[in-house]
């Protein structure tokens, strides 16, 4: 009885990136980041934020959420910044990523599959939520050096498939197209995600 009564465990990371140091910063994510984390603390979440992060501290950030998602009921991942597609393959681009190619992403880049995954050890219910297919300028500067086919690179992000059941996966613009950053506040997304996503009793499928 005991065991049942204990609170579920709520944990959620959120990422913003938008002091881009190679490309025109993005005014909006690390806005859309913080009020995002608060609406989840506001909602019993214990929130790990990652704001204006490089590579080794996006990767840190994620490996540390991996951990502690083991222990949790719902564990949410909440992404904001530019992101890319590379024949097929995801990234979302830290703050310090040069792209000079499309050889550089594996390196410079955090594959998009890393972080869904590392909500994976939620008990109940994992979300993503990407707010990463804005128009992005590393697409046209990047050299395409790689010579295989279908070697594509896309401004917006390619589908998602959960990795596992009870995954949802929610994207600001459909695979391969780009969302506006917005001239607000927040990006359009985001405003709508903080609108709706905390009405009381919304399933949270019709909420996004």
């Amino acid at each position: 009885a005991a065991a049942d009564a204990a609170p579920e465990k709520r944990l959620a990371l959120v990422v913003g990136n938008s002091t881009y140091q190679n490309v025109p910063q993005l005014p909006n994510p690390k806005r859309d980041a913080s009020a995002v984390a608060k609406m989840f603390r506001d909602a019993g979440f214990e929130v790990a934020t990652a704001i204006d992060v490089g590579n080794l501290e996006f990767k840190r950030a994620i490996r540390k959420f991996e951990a502690d998602a083991d222990q949790a009921d719902i564990a949410v991942v909440y992404y904001a910044g530019h992101g890319i597609e590379i024949g097929g393959t995801n990234y979302l681009i830290p703050i310090d990523a040069r792209l000079a190619s499309d050889r550089d992403a594996d390196d410079e880049a955090i594959p998009l599959e890393r972080m869904v995954s590392s909500a994976d050890g939620a008990q109940k219910l994992r979300v993503i939520i990407l707010a990463a297919c804005r128009d992005n300028p590393f697409t046209t500067r990047m050299r395409r050096e790689r010579k295989v086919a279908n070697r594509a690179v896309s401004s917006g992000l390619g589908k998602v498939e959960p990795t596992s059941t009870d995954t949802l996966i929610a994207y600001a613009a459909k695979a391969g197209s780009t969302a506006e950053d917005g001239d607000g506040l927040h990006s359009p997304f985001t405003a709508a995600v903080l609108k709706n996503l905390t009405v009381p009793g919304l399933d949270i499928r019709l909420a996004f």
